[in-house]
């Protein structure tokens, strides 16, 4: 498997932003972000800045090693060129599957033929998606955390069609940008993470509904109990709701999990998303 140096980054959200920036970093990657959003590269970009500026700041990097690595990140408000002299390209769009999707079609009709095609998915197993490409031994999940400046983690995720040397051609661009990989064998949805925190979250709201103790006490509990930095209920609302709600209805749908609680259907539909919006489970003022 040849090396991956020239990738492409597909979304330009927190999430495709920050992975084309901790890859930016890593000095051995030419990195492209695409995004057709009108004015979305433009605030990845000041996001990406603010970052930098940060770590400067508290001197875990210097000032030309910051500019040098804002200036590897090449924005593209179109897919078609970069997919086809990419060696990896990542899709980071919104967790939705038919977006997703869309994204797997274009990347089959127009990509390098040789390129690896990722999912940064965090629930949407790779198989779902891979035979919209055509070359579905070429495709894998790779599943950053947020944000990815400091979270280690990155699950890799094999479909039944994914061949070996994609994987090891994953893992080890995953490395090659100082990140830890983690590989799972069979795909599931949630993968490892997502399926224990998905459990706990689950299982906190039903304590809520039920009338058994508040979020705030929940909350308490897991943090003192558990030795959690934040507490299921401080994540969702950290994380959106929103995405969390159109995650356990897309695994509700596969038949793989409940319908999402009642409690969380009604924050979502009132709008209260968690800390982007400034209430969720909690308000945030």
């Amino acid at each position: 498997m040849h090396e991956l140096k020239r990738v492409v980054v597909v979304g330009a959200g927190t999430m495709g932003s920050q992975i084309a920036l901790q890859t930016a970093l890593s000095g051995r990657h030419d990195v492209t972000l695409v995004d057709t959003v009108a004015g979305q590269l433009e605030r990845a970009r000041a996001q990406n800045r603010k970052l930098l500026d940060r770590s400067v700041e508290k001197g875990r990097l210097t000032g030309s090693d910051a500019d040098a690595a804002l200036a590897r990140i090449v924005d593209s408000k179109e897919l078609t060129k970069p997919a086809a002299a990419a060696d990896l390209v990542i899709e980071a769009v919104i967790e939705n599957f038919d977006a997703k999707k869309s994204v797997f079609e274009d990347l089959g009709k127009h990509a390098n033929k040789d390129a690896i095609l990722a999912s940064n998915s965090s629930t949407i197993a790779i198989s779902r998606l891979a035979d919209a490409t055509g070359r579905p031994h070429l495709c894998c999940n790779m599943h950053f955390f947020h944000p990815v400046t400091v979270m280690q983690l990155c699950e890799v995720v094999r479909g039944p069609k994914t061949a070996d040397e994609t994987v090891e051609a994953a893992m080890n661009f995953i490395r090659s940008i100082d990140r830890t990989p983690v590989l799972l064998k069979k795909e599931i949805w949630g993968f490892i993470v997502n399926r224990i925190l998905f459990a706990a979250s689950e299982e906190a709201m039903r304590l809520l509904e039920g009338g058994y103790a508040t979020a705030e006490d929940i909350d308490i509990a897991v943090q003192k109990g558990l030795n959690w930095p934040m507490g299921p209920f401080h994540l969702l609302d950290f994380s959106g709701l929103d995405i969390f709600y159109g995650a356990m209805q897309d695994r509700h749908r596969i038949g793989d999990g409940p319908a999402p609680p009642e409690v969380l259907r009604k924050l979502v539909e009132e709008g209260r998303l968690g800390r982007k919006t400034g209430k969720g489970f909690f308000d945030y003022g």
